[in-house]
């Protein structure tokens, strides 16, 4: 590759853009690769038995002599949740802030990774050379405390990218938005910005965090029992308020479900939750408790199966029982697809006949989001005048909707790249182009094991749920391929043994005529025996069944 060629500066990303999840980008100059983040997301529905997702991350280990250090711009499992398998292939430092750095050693340590893995602790002063490219930073507001946005001077320019961002004047940890500095970047000149799109649709300013301790203050002082409330475990300011809303109304807080407890235990660990002397106890304590002086705080605002609040809700946490009366808060909004699991939960807190806080009607009073509205979008647009525009952290339409902002502020239409994962942008003597594909995609985590599962493994994993499997089972002559056994037909999920006889029987009647034909015509390979059997049996219970269960012949010779 020429030097000429060689001295472009790429970005792109390989996770989080046409998603929510995944977050992980790329700015590449010349033999100098910084990431920003390291995400997962949650499966989707057609993922059977799939935990977790995270990005491919083949284009960095192919070129992980070049790979500088990751980024990380705030604690979210979406940014931060993919660390863990990314460091197992690709061992490079990783720059985060307090609380950031405390969430990622947690995951670090269960991966057995601490030991090995260099982390560099950042604050928003500071100034790290990686490589060509230099990186600083500036304080952003978010739904986590010590969120920062990241500033890449490179020498083709200045290359902007926001982190998950809201514009909240009257923060709860007082930890303000540095519009000061985002101005004076913008002032420096920036090539390209990289901007959160979570909320472009939405019109308007997200509300400030602060507006829900007033509502749950109010809410504990009127109920008569016992209150739940679930959030997410991330969400420290949250956290914060709950815990200031215990306070004023004098009541003790019981925290249950593996993240929240973590995350209580770092964030007051490192200085970012203040809960005052005595306000903890443990579960086992709160029978002895009158009900109206204790708060739950609990994880499974998203009605995620193996939560505290849905073990609760089904009677099935060892420790807490929802008693009619008690007062449940869901105070998060379901991520999109999350939302029947929700409202099972719903429904079955309901059946025990508690009071339910949720949803639409309420979920202003007890949840604002951590990202920034429409007018938000616009005024970091407006503050940071990129030449070029690159909508990221959203699914389609909300990257589409974020061009659209961008090209009202300003921004020539041709300067906006909506890149799907894996496009690139490159830039050259200041111009920008979209350039070839990386590879990029899913990789799913089962269990113990990453990438073992693909398409293939998933489209069988659908066969089976849909409509079960047959196992038939031959055994064959080695002498003159005769049939000496079978062939035993095994139904699992596909029909009723006992009501299916006729079915079956006229099943095992094709298989026999179909093997007995084939060795007639001396075809004794296994594989064209196999297929055969498998097509003759496929058309046969279709016309009967209309259903297509997997067939598995197992043919022995003996």
């Amino acid at each position: 590759m020429s030097k000429k060629n060689n001295d472009k500066l790429l970005i792109f990303a390989l996770g989080g853009v046409g998603e929510i999840g995944k977050n992980m980008y790329v700015v590449q100059h010349a033999n100098d690769i910084v990431v920003v983040d390291a995400g997962l997301k949650f499966p989707e529905e057609d993922m059977l038995g799939i935990d977790i997702v995270i990005p491919d991350i083949t284009y960095l280990t192919e070129n992980r002599d070049k790979v500088r250090g990751i980024l990380i711009t705030h604690g979210h499992e979406d940014h931060i949740g993919g660390l863990p398998y990314v460091l197992k292939n690709l061992n490079v430092p990783v720059y985060g802030t307090k609380l950031t750095l405390g969430l990622i050693e947690g995951k670090l340590k269960e991966a057995g990774l601490l030991g090995e893995t260099k982390r560099i602790l950042i604050n928003a002063d500071s100034e790290v050379q990686l490589g060509t490219i230099k990186a600083s930073f500036f304080k952003t507001n978010h739904s986590i405390p010590d969120s920062v946005g990241v500033c890449l001077d490179t020498p083709e320019g200045t290359v902007v990218h926001t982190g998950d961002f809201k514009f909240d004047h009257t923060p709860v940890n007082s930890q303000y938005a540095d519009l000061q500095r985002i101005a004076d970047i913008g002032r420096r000149g920036v090539l390209a910005l990289l901007s959160d799109s979570t909320n472009a649709e939405r019109a308007g300013f997200t509300p400030s965090e602060s507006n829900i301790g007033v509502e749950f203050e109010d809410i504990f002082r009127k109920a008569t029992q016992r209150v739940v409330v679930a959030t997410f475990a991330s969400n420290v300011h949250r956290i914060q308020q709950v815990i200031n809303a215990a306070a004023a109304t004098k009541r003790k807080i019981v925290v249950v479900g593996r993240s929240m407890v973590n995350v209580v235990s770092i964030a007051s660990d490192l200085g970012y939750l203040n809960i005052p002397e005595g306000m903890l106890i443990e579960p086992e304590e709160i029978n002895k408790m009158a009900a109206d002086r204790v708060v739950v705080l609990s994880t499974g605002s998203q009605g995620e199966p193996m939560s505290a609040l849905t073990r609760m809700a089904r009677s099935t946490h060892r420790k807490i029982d929802i008693l009619p009366g008690d007062t449940v808060v869901i105070a998060a909004t379901p991520i999109p697809g999350n939302e029947r699991y929700v409202g099972r939960t719903v429904d079955e807190l309901f059946r025990l006949g508690a009071n339910v806080i949720y949803g639409p009607g309420s979920v202003s009073g007890v949840h604002v989001s951590g990202h920034g509205s429409q007018e938000e979008l616009k005024l970091m647009l407006n503050l940071i005048k990129p030449k070029y525009f690159i909508p990221i952290h959203g699914e389609y339409r909300m990257l589409r909707q974020h061009a659209l902002l961008g090209e009202a502020v300003g921004i020539e239409r041709e300067n906006i790249f909506v890149i799907d994962n894996g496009d690139t942008v490159e830039f050259q003597g200041g111009a920008g182009r979209k350039g070839s594909k990386v590879p990029a995609g899913n990789i799913l985590i089962d269990g113990l094991g990453v990438g073992d599962v693909g398409n293939i493994v998933l489209r069988d994993r659908k066969l089976l749920s849909q409509d079960g499997i047959l196992v038939v089972v031959v055994t064959l002559s080695k002498q003159d391929g005769a049939i000496l056994s079978g062939p035993d037909i095994i139904s699992r999920g596909f029909v009723y043994v006992r009501e299916s006889e006729g079915l079956l029987e006229e099943a095992n009647r094709i298989v026999t005529s179909t093997l007995q034909k084939l060795m007639n015509d001396k075809v004794n390979e296994w594989a064209s025996l196999k297929t055969n059997v498998k097509d003759a049996l496929g058309r046969f219970l279709y016309e009967q069944t209309r259903r297509r269960p997997m067939i598995l012949p197992i043919i022995m010779e003996v």
